[in-house]
């Protein structure tokens, strides 16, 4: 045993001696030298080393047991309410500076998120910028896409709790993997108006999945005009976004929707070249926002629009993670997002009113729905969700929600659907942030 101490001793004074000539005693952690040759460099490094993130436990009920439910997720086949953490991300951020200290010549970005459910990554990328004005930047990695305004609008800021449908339909998850070119004028001017260009190659299928399926990639673009004031304390902004892409046929079997003088229904298409052949994902949307600022707060309005086709199955029109073997189904879709945002007494105090539908099959509607020999199925039945919610601000970094959202399906002849479901959802949320 003394000899192992001997040597161990040994061993820890030869190692430090290399790394640590100012520590060479104990009392050097008090000196200047140790501030000079250790702490500040060590520090200089950190400094441009940023960490975030937040917390978002929440308690749920619904109306039926087991409802499923685009608020969080499906209810247990048991259960009507739930306690569940919905969110709870940390992020970190590096600037590699430029060499006058005043630009960047970098960023990488990596956040984690961590539940009872599982843990996984939802960023994780690197962006360029172009070393004389900074206005181009290359960004390469697991990033949100650069689609529509409420897509984008991190869940940290958002008003309500969770997305509408068509996002988390069309765009799970929210980020995907690729690489994405932006125009932006860092240095705002007054008076100003800046615009943001956004244009990227990305997988598909984003976080859905394990992986890329196909070699078909999506074309994402998004132009922005930013917040600019058009008259006193009245500011507006807006953006145009589009995405082109599609996957992999599984299946040599293609449906789309044939309208005749008597009926609407999906035919068949089996021609051996659709094995393999790409199914059409075509978006299109438009967004605007309007806000006026006054003594005791805002009153802001949001709107935005999709449409375009998606190609899913029988049985769904989700954005799939994994390859889909079967039939495709083509369809045409829309979704409309409204939110009314008025702060009550002060800025601590905020009402929000939101409005959300989704169309997955807008050539067909109601009791046309389930008729027998039209093939079509719930994948395409409308759904309307208003939500109305009261939040309670105590700092920036601490909020109260109180939400409840009211779900409408449309009434079709469908068995389980010829009436409005229960699945209202009433969601109590804490959110601490740092």
């Amino acid at each position: 045993m003394k000899l192992l101490t001997i040597c161990l001793s040994m061993f820890l004074c030869f190692e430090f001696a290399g790394t640590a000539n100012a520590q060479r005693y104990l009392a050097d952690y008090d000196s200047a030298f140790f501030i000079r040759d250790t702490l500040r460099p060590f520090l200089k490094r950190l400094e441009n080393l940023h960490f975030s993130g937040y917390m978002q436990p929440q308690f749920q009920a619904t109306q039926t047991i087991g409802a499923a439910s685009f608020s969080g997720g499906n209810f247990s086949e048991f259960a009507n309410n739930r306690f569940m953490l919905r969110r709870a991300r940390v992020k970190l951020d590096y600037f590699m500076p430029a060499k006058d200290d005043e630009s960047i010549k970098a960023l990488f970005t990596f956040q984690l998120e961590a539940t009872e459910r599982d843990v996984n990554v939802r960023d994780m990328f690197v962006r360029l910028f172009e070393p004389k004005k900074q206005n181009l930047s290359l960004t390469i990695g697991l990033f949100a896409r650069p689609f529509g305004y409420e897509v984008n609008l991190s869940s940290s800021f958002r008003e309500t709790p969770e997305r509408g449908r068509a996002s988390q339909t069309l765009m799970p998850s929210e980020r995907d993997l690729g690489m994405m070119v932006t125009y932006e004028r860092l240095k705002r001017r007054k008076r100003n108006v800046l615009i943001k260009l956004d244009a990227g190659v990305f997988n598909g299928q984003g976080k859905s999945g394990p992986g890329e399926f196909d070699s078909y990639k999506d074309i994402i673009s998004r132009a922005y005009v930013k917040p600019f004031a058009f008259k006193k304390n009245w500011f507006i902004s807006g953006g145009l976004s589009m995405l082109y892409g599609g996957w992999r046929q599984g299946s040599k079997y293609k449906y789309e929707l044939l309208v005749n003088e008597n009926d609407k229904f999906f035919a068949i298409d089996s021609a051996t070249s659709n094995l393999g052949d790409k199914a059409p994902r075509n978006y299109y949307g438009a967004d605007a926002q309007l806000m006026y600022k006054h003594s005791w707060g805002k009153t802001e309005f949001r709107s935005e629009y999709w449409k375009g086709l998606q190609p899913g199955t029988s049985i769904t029109t989700m954005n799939p993670g994994i390859l889909p073997t079967g039939p495709t189904y083509i369809r045409n879709f829309d979704a409309v997002f409204f939110y009314f945002l008025q702060n009550i007494v002060n800025e601590k105090w905020e009402f929000v009113a939101k409005y959300d539908s989704y169309d997955p099959n807008t050539k067909v509607s109601g009791k046309e729905i389930g008729k027998t020999g039209t093939n079509l199925t719930p994948a395409d039945i409308r759904y309307n969700t208003f939500g109305i919610g009261l939040t309670r601000y105590f700092t920036g970094n601490l909020k109260l929600l109180a939400y409840y959202d009211f779900v409408k399906n449309e009434t079709t002849t469908l068995s389980g659907w010829n009436k409005d479901l229960k699945d209202d959802v009433f969601t109590f949320r804490i959110q601490m942030r740092f």
